[in-house]
């Protein structure tokens, strides 16, 4: 339970936001959306239809950039935190603003699942983790299985992209991987909803950074979820975004202006606003195709993202998406079909028999009958002995010898002189 209770605590931990104050009042427009190619993307598909639900720390609906284009759904994470308090939807309401200015027509649905940095019941959860008093209680309960319970109702609500700018890698305690979010993303697997989750920022290969720990991160290792790494405006990685063989895609994370939970803007950094970058990305590949499974979204973010120098590399995945690229191929995507392949190989795996098959003469029947016959017979006779041993012996008539009429007789019965 202690294991269990350690990688709860270490799940509701990774998120990173900027601590900028806020802007102006209007947000400008940032290079990632020229750097994605999102001006061009938005001429063929502006998210219509698609729901993108953003599983963090809570989004202030109201902000005036969203325009009703968000809905809440339950607090998982609880804790006590309340919207319009300063550390309730800081993290979120960036994410969330860093969807729709890709995908402007998207919807996107609230779930709260973590807390915010500054949010009492993290800094309580931190301060029992290091005295190693994580209790297994009812509260300690419910925030181990707030991220599994988000992604089941992201899913049952109509939700097609989740977005999840969160990780296990803040904290280092265990590897974070669970049972129950694991099976959380079989069943949104198994429903067709495409899942993103942002890479972690520890990446930095400064021993100085306390972040510096490039531990595996979950959900982002889990299989079938995009895993989405943070780039520079340099077309690089950014400095602490993690390395891991997992990473799918890039996607921008520097500099990243989004809306803040108090009404204005400010500046992040971070694989999280990479993966809510990278989720209105597939909002507008789903408003093209909705008919997309997970695997053909994955397929086509891969093969029309700009590739690193010599392809694939730990650091931005197979590249930075491009949006305009992805949704002009998602819409010329067929349907998927289920079907089973038929086997075109050699008709052996290996080199095939040593020699040629061998063959038997067939069986003579007559000497089989005879043998039958004589085996019948022959036990026809033992059967036959057997009944004649088990009949009983006739006794003596009165006055026979045996019965010792003309004398005395010896203990077997043999008459004496």
């Amino acid at each position: 339970m202690i294991r269990r209770l350690a990688r709860t605590a270490a799940l509701v931990a990774g998120l990173v936001v900027a601590t900028s104050t806020p802007a102006v009042a209007e947000a400008p427009r940032g290079w990632e959306q020229q750097a994605m190619k999102v001006p061009a993307a938005q001429r063929l598909g502006q998210g219509k239809g698609i729901t993108v639900a953003v599983l963090d720390s809570g989004v202030m609906k109201d902000h005036p950039e969203f325009r009703g284009r968000v809905t809440s759904g339950p607090d998982f994470i609880g804790g006590g935190a309340r919207p319009g308090q300063s550390f309730w939807g800081e993290h979120g309401t960036a994410m969330a603003s860093s969807v729709l200015r890709v995908a402007p027509q998207a919807q996107v649905l609230s779930v709260r699942v973590i807390w915010d940095k500054e949010d009492p019941a993290r800094k309580r959860a931190e301060a029992a983790t290091k005295a190693g008093r994580i209790a297994a209680d009812e509260e300690s309960l419910k925030r181990g299985n707030a991220l599994a319970k988000g992604i089941r109702y992201a899913v049952d609500k109509g939700a097609r992209v989740i977005s999840m700018s969160l990780g296990t890698d803040e904290w280092n305690l265990g590897d974070g991987y669970d049972d129950t979010t694991a099976a959380a993303v079989d069943y949104a697997l198994g429903k067709g909803v495409i899942l993103m989750a942002s890479a972690g920022n520890g990446g930095s290969t400064n021993p100085l950074e306390v972040d510096a720990n490039n531990v595996v991160a979950y959900p982002a290792a889990h299989p079938g979820v995009i895993a989405v790494a943070a780039s520079a405006p340099n077309g690089g990685r950014a400095d602490f975004s993690q390395v891991h063989t997992y990473n799918t895609i890039s996607a921008p994370g520097v500099g990243i202006h989004a809306a803040d939970n108090g009404g204005g803007y400010r500046t992040g950094d971070g694989t999280s606003p990479a993966c809510a970058l990278a989720a209105g990305a597939v909002a507008l590949m789903l408003s093209r195709n909705p008919d997309l499974t997970p695997r053909q979204v994955r397929d086509i973010l891969i093969q029309t993202a700009r590739k690193p120098a010599g392809g694939y590399n730990v650091f931005l995945g197979f590249g930075l998406i491009d949006a305009a690229a992805a949704v002009q191929a998602a819409g010329a995507a067929k349907a998927a079909k289920i079907a089973a392949a038929p086997y075109k190989g050699k008709e052996y795996f290996g080199g095939g028999p040593v020699a040629s098959p061998s063959t038997n003469p067939p069986i003579e029947m007559s000497f089989v009958v005879v043998g039958g016959t004589a085996a019948g017979v022959g036990l026809l006779f033992l059967l036959s002995a057997a009944l004649l041993m088990r009949r009983p012996r006739a006794r003596p008539a009165p006055g026979h010898p045996a019965n010792g009429a003309f004398g005395q007789t010896t203990p077997y019965g043999a008459p004496r002189g």
